[in-house]
């Protein structure tokens, strides 16, 4: 079973993957790295991810590594969290598995919302595959359609 490790505290500045990856790859050559980057810019985000053949040589990775300086800087290792699901993710594993929502049996079940505004529409009816809006941003966007429709009265 691979491990993920996390290494934290990377320069924020141009970091080389290969240099990065030199250093675990002392302990095993199977170890794969990924540095995580801006996508605008392609500047390092300040952390990578390892991922290591055994929960041993994670172990031994983590003792050895933790606080070794990099480009000078003191790197931060330790085992990666699993990703933080969504509400919608808890919601669906916690509801029955006769969901019609996801026929397919997929998790996560086909495209993702666009982030972008247009093409939606609000036909009234109660279609459970309607877009949600995200409920950290449920207040705001109350607010605003209140806004909205008071300009819009008031013209």
């Amino acid at each position: 079973m691979s491990v993920r490790l996390y290494v934290g505290n990377l320069p924020k500045e141009q970091v080389n993957r290969d240099e990065l990856h030199a250093i675990f790859a002392e302990m095993d050559q199977s170890i794969t790295t990924k540095l995580i980057k801006e996508r605008k810019t392609g500047k390092c985000r300040g952390f990578a991810f390892v991922t290591v053949p055994t929960d041993e040589l994670a172990e031994q990775i983590i003792e050895k590594y933790n606080g070794h300086t990099f480009q000078n800087v003191a790197l931060k290792i330790e085992k990666a969290q699993p990703k933080a699901k969504s509400p919608e993710e808890e919601q669906q594993q916690k509801a029955p598995s006769n969901n019609n929502n996801n026929s397919s049996g997929r998790r996560g079940g086909g495209k993702k919302p666009s982030k972008r505004g247009g093409g939606s529409s609000n036909s009234g009816s109660s279609n459970s595959n309607q877009f949600q809006p995200d409920p950290r941003w449920a207040d705001q966007l109350a607010i605003l359609k209140e806004r909205l429709s008071a300009q819009s009265t008031n013209s």
